[in-house]
């Protein structure tokens, strides 16, 4: 099933490791053409041997491939950093591995791998898509597509770290403060055929090389700079993992070091996508196998996490990327498709480097139940997830019933009220991550009819609800579409990324006045928020909707905000006494956006108007 034998240079992953780690086992993939023949059969004592300084051999696995071997190492407490050579055999039958332990940032924790909170504001961009700083790196002679052309929306575009690096002022003008990007790890692939189409892996999701960031978009150094750039602006990064599969052009998939490395199938077969299956207490096993074995496509592999050096690898590999590029938190693509107990050793492994370090699950749920089952819960159910982050799928469906769903007893803005009075399954709810859409989903201001006031409530509540607000790319600009045919449309260019474009929409200059209106919202709203203690950290209490009006409060010894929002076609004029808890001690109330202040007494709620209002006696 796995393709071609490669020509084999040797390669060891990591690519190189650090002393101070407090998990002070490595282990070492040795990737050779025969290289487990060649290596000498040792007799390894209790105690180990000694490889170098401060290195001790613990053990040699040889496995079902004599092309790898798998060496298990312990890095001493007072080993120091330098480049050390690993020796076997004696003579012309010596294999000598070249290795480098490194010092740890000192800086970890403070300005990088800082983790994302409830403080933070997310802007999820798709780098080919955002903007092309450097279109000396479009085509890579080496790679095996070597097409980049904008007319083609499945091809690639150009896009690059530069270009995200070009518009950092943007961003802080934004108020944003952390950068989300679709995965930037290799995908050196072929283009595949999808749904008719014939696709190249500009999004990101088909790894070829987990240690080599795509040079399309500026690899490992423009990876660097663009993070040390980022970090100077006050901007973290979140990096895209994804566990549950590769490319079928993954060099460890052509050429597998054992058998079991792959779920395997006797054909093709997709998984069924329901959560359920995985927590049901009625579930059969046939089922949860097919959930999390199940391939997505034929041409991803399905990694086998059970197999305890595919975890090794992967569970070091995310070890190694927060600490050699800095990254501030990891989005877990397909969380659910993933085998439950790996998924808890990799985050406790980040965890344990890395104590402030944010890990968003991402699983497509069906429920509530399902979306707090994947993170820390107060559930008591047959696995405890770790994960401190979850993104809300809940939360993002209910806020759509409310911009445009009619006010049944259990729909529209009553959905999302009965939605949030929930949070008690989760452990920490503020650690949720919320968002109105992403790449795989309609664009939002295409779902509410390019109606603005509509959008503009979803923004109201994502920027004021408890959790971690994330935007897509462009909303702020009020780029739409809908994903019939096909995804690529919700995946379009930033317009004003590319040199020669005909607006840019980066500039004021060049967005329209819905364009400014919409960006200026925005800007304001998260500027706001980024200064306000009662957003940020604070309590909510929330009114059970009347009349199509939802009202909520965000509220501790600092400030007290209000959110209003009326979804009903008429004005209202809310009967204060209802919100009395927590209206009593104010008078006036200060529109956070537009910066006029009125008497709370005389507030009138125009028809499909919101607003966020910070109370005040002044």
């Amino acid at each position: 099933m796995f393709f071609a034998l490669l020509a084999l240079a040797r390669e060891v992953y990591p690519t190189n490791w650090w002393v101070g780690m407090k998990d002070p086992k490595l282990q070492l993939m040795v990737y050779e053409k025969d290289i487990a023949n060649r290596l000498p059969m040792l007799k390894i004592g209790v105690a180990g041997i000694t490889l170098a300084e401060g290195v001790t051999l613990k053990m040699i696995h040889r496995v079902e491939s004599p092309n790898y071997v798998f060496l298990d190492l312990v890095i001493a407490p007072n080993a120091k950093p330098g480049k050390r050579e690993f020796a076997f055999g004696t003579g012309a039958n010596t294999v000598k591995i070249p290795y480098e332990l490194k010092q740890r940032s000192r800086e970890n924790g403070r300005t990088r791998a800082q983790g994302v909170t409830s403080k933070d504001f997310v802007y999820l961009l798709m780098p080919d898509r955002f903007s092309n700083g450097d279109p000396t790196n479009d085509i890579i002679s080496t790679y095996r597509d070597k097409t980049s052309n904008r007319n083609n929306k499945w091809s690639r575009h150009g896009g690059d770290f530069k270009g995200v690096e070009n518009h950092l002022d943007y961003f802080n003008e934004l108020g944003v403060t952390a950068i989300w990007m679709t995965p930037v790890i290799e995908n050196n692939t072929n283009l595949m055929h999808e749904w008719g189409n014939d696709i190249a892996g500009y999004h990101g999701y088909w790894f070829t090389d987990h240690y080599q960031v795509d040079k399309r978009f500026g690899g490992n150094e423009g990876y660097k700079r663009l993070i040390d750039e980022a970090h100077k602006k006050g901007i973290k990064i979140v990096q895209d993992a994804v566990y549950n599969h590769v490319s079928k052009e993954h060099w460890f998939v052509m050429d597998p070091p054992m058998a079991d490395w792959i779920n395997q199938w006797p054909k093709f077969t997709g998984p069924n996508h329901r959560e359920e299956a995985v927590f049901d207490p009625y579930g059969s096993a046939y089922d949860k196998k097919n959930m999390l074995d199940g391939w997505f496509t034929d041409h991803l592999p399905d990694l086998n996490q059970r197999n305890p050096y595919l975890a090794k690898y992967l569970i070091q590999h995310a070890v190694w990327t927060t600490e050699y590029f800095g990254i501030d938190a990891w989005r877990v693509d397909t969380y659910k498709y993933c085998d439950e107990q790996f998924m808890n050793d990799v985050n406790a492994a980040l965890e344990r480097e890395f104590p402030g370090i944010t890990i968003f699950g991402e699983a497509w749920v069906n429920s509530i139940i399902g979306n707090a089952y994947f993170t820390q819960n107060n559930m008591k159910s047959g696995f405890a997830h770790n994960a401190n982050s979850v993104l809300d799928f809940m939360v993002s469906n209910a806020i759509h019933a409310g911009m445009h769903r009619s006010q049944e007893w259990s729909d529209g803005v009553n959905k999302l009220y009965m939605t949030l009075a929930q949070d008690f399954v989760y452990s920490h709810p503020e650690r949720n991550c919320l968002f109105l859409d992403n790449h795989d989903m309609d664009r939002v201001f295409s779902t509410v009819g390019e109606d603005w006031q509509k959008l503009k409530m979803g923004l109201t509540w994502l920027l004021t609800l408890r959790g971690i607000p994330q935007l897509y790319y462009g909303t702020e600009v009020l780029m739409k579409n809908f994903k019939n045919p096909t995804d690529a449309l919700v995946r379009e260019d930033f317009p004003g990324g590319w040199k020669g474009d005909s607006v840019n929409k980066f500039t004021a200059a060049g967005r329209t006045e819905k364009e400014n209106t919409a960006f200026q919202f925005v800007s304001r709203l998260a500027n706001f928020r980024k200064n306000s203690s009662a957003i940020t950290t604070g309590k909510t209490m929330q009114f059970v909707p009347r009349g199509g009006v939802y009202i909520y409060f965000r509220y501790d010894d600092n400030e007290t905000v209000m959110v209003v929002a009326n979804t009903s076609n008429k004005a209202v004029k809310p009967d204060w006494s209802i919100y009395a808890e927590r209206t009593d001690a104010y008078s006036k109330a200060k529109d956070v956006v537009s910066g006029a202040t009125i008497n709370l007494i005389d507030l009138e709620i125009a028809a499909g108007e919101s607003a966020v209002y910070l109370l005040g006696n002044n």
